[in-house]
């Protein structure tokens, strides 16, 4: 009698039917366990009868199918959730198209009448002074706003210069400069931008503003 030696081990087929490549991974939980019985009783068949498989091995491999489409209903399930959120940040951040917010930057944009920013203060400080500058980067106006609290401060320019000529509507630079206790303190400029669109991509939803740049939500320091 010619006996067939095979393996108890668990087959590289078996678990590579199993684990599943990315197109594998796409079939559901019923194929997948229907795929793994098969093998398993195909290997039960052509076991060496004088060396068979004993329980706790039968029971190991079961333990793998049970792990690996315990695994697959979880990704399955946080791939639902994930589209969910996704989804409902969209719905969330398309209700703020058309709204104004200060972000980060240092522009200010004057429309004749008045420009409007922003500063942001990590900590309060015992003197803030802005400087207002052409695009050239000539001073035009100077802000001494003294003792500040931490925190965002909204701001608006009235476009008059330290000369008292009002200024063309255009861009402007703005920069800040901050001290508490005698040393410099962190102080950022916040520029103001309307939120024209959304866009929603695999990285997330990013809002697109009125400079061509685009953020998160988490960007955003203030809504108007």
């Amino acid at each position: 009698m010619t006996l067939q030696a095979t393996s108890n081990e668990v087959s590289q087929s078996l678990l590579d039917s199993v684990n599943g490549s990315k197109s594998n991974k796409k079939n559901s939980v019923s194929e997948v366990q229907d795929r793994f019985m098969t093998l398993l009783v195909t290997q039960m068949k052509n076991q060496d009868p004088l060396n068979p498989m004993d329980n706790a091995q039968v029971t190991s491999q079961m333990a793998q199918l049970s792990t690996v489409t315990g695994i697959d209903r979880l990704n399955a399930t946080l791939e639902t959730m994930m589209s969910n959120a996704q989804n409902s940040q969209s719905m969330q951040a398309s209700s703020l198209i058309g709204h104004s917010v200060l972000v980060a930057g240092s522009n200010v944009q004057f429309d004749g009448t008045a420009g409007n920013f922003g500063i942001e203060l990590p900590e309060s400080v015992d003197s803030l002074q802005i400087t207002i500058s052409d695009t050239a980067g000539n001073p035009i106006r100077q802000l001494a706003l003294g003792k500040q609290n931490e925190g965002i401060i909204p701001l608006s320019w009235d476009g008059y210069g330290d000369n008292g000529t009002l200024a063309p509507a255009g861009s402007y630079k703005i920069s800040v400069s901050a001290k508490s206790g005698g040393s410099a303190a962190t102080a950022n400029t916040l520029s103001l931008e309307q939120i024209n669109s959304i866009t929603t991509s695999a990285s997330g939803v990013k809002l697109n503003l009125s400079n061509a740049n685009s953020v998160t939500t988490a960007d955003l320091k203030q809504i108007f």
